[in-house]
């Protein structure tokens, strides 16, 4: 791959190819040396093979999420109903692709790519769930969350919101943030919702210069009536709000 000074990265894709489509096409004019996947490409309410399709032939360095972590390890009985549509529509290449892809990744020895925390892809980087909500981790706590990782640059993603935080030692953690879906309710470890405000497909721009990296946190339109229509149709009305707002509830 050679030396990479600027970098996309792309992470929660949930099989909105229509998003997907809009950041790779913003991302073509941004002559970047490489573009890196997050993980969670294909669960949701969308088009889960389509997607797979796009991105096998576009070769990404690509790392496992939880998603693909669930979709190969469960089964339909015991999977949610975005696993579900996903195990649903994906043909033999698609599990073999998945099968393929890491856990985490280390790119030009000094980029670190991780969906959750190293060595778990469920733990919030760089925010904290409690039984009164979620709110920015404290330092130390995400201190202690990149110990052992030597990179300079370390890439995560899982909540769907773009974040940035240099550590003390000149670490940068970048989340940036999902091309797909931009709110939605979880309850691990508490019950808790997610929500960027917009409905707008996010990544981010990343560039190595004397001073370390600098971050651009990217918003792209698309037609995410389109995709709100599609989710209602494949019986996915949890989707739709999200889709068109960035919001769990309509005005909230």
């Amino acid at each position: 791959m050679g030396a990479v000074r600027r970098l996309a990265a792309l992470s929660d894709i949930h099989g909105n190819l229509a998003a997907l489509e809009a950041v790779l096409a913003d991302i073509a004019g941004q002559a970047v040396d490489a573009v890196v996947n997050l993980g969670d490409c294909l669960s949701g309410a969308l088009q889960p093979a389509e997607t797979a399709d796009r991105l096998m032939a576009l070769s990404l360095p690509t790392i496992k999420g939880n998603h693909e972590r669930q979709l190969l390890t469960g089964t339909p009985e015991t999977l949610g109903l975005s696993d579900q549509h996903a195990h649903r529509a994906l043909r033999a290449e698609h599990w073999a692709w998945l099968e393929s892809l890491p856990a985490e990744l280390t790119l030009d020895g000094d980029i670190r790519l991780v969906h959750g925390v190293p060595g778990d892809d469920l733990i919030y980087f760089l925010e904290e769930v409690t039984a009164q909500g979620v709110q920015p981790a404290a330092m130390e706590q995400v201190i202690a969350r990149a110990q052992g990782v030597e990179a300079s640059l370390i890439l995560c993603g899982h909540t769907h919101l773009p974040r940035r935080v240099e550590l003390p030692d000149g670490r940068l953690i970048v989340n940036p943030g999902s091309v797909g879906l931009q709110a939605y309710e979880d309850d691990h470890p508490f019950p808790h919702q997610m929500e960027a405000g917009s409905p707008y497909a996010r990544y981010a721009l990343l560039e190595r210069n004397a001073h370390g990296w600098q971050v651009e946190f990217r918003q792209v339109a698309y037609n995410w009536e389109q995709a709100a229509a599609l989710a209602a149709a494949h019986q996915r009305p949890d989707w739709v709000t999200p889709l068109l707002t960035g919001r769990m509830q309509a005005g909230g």
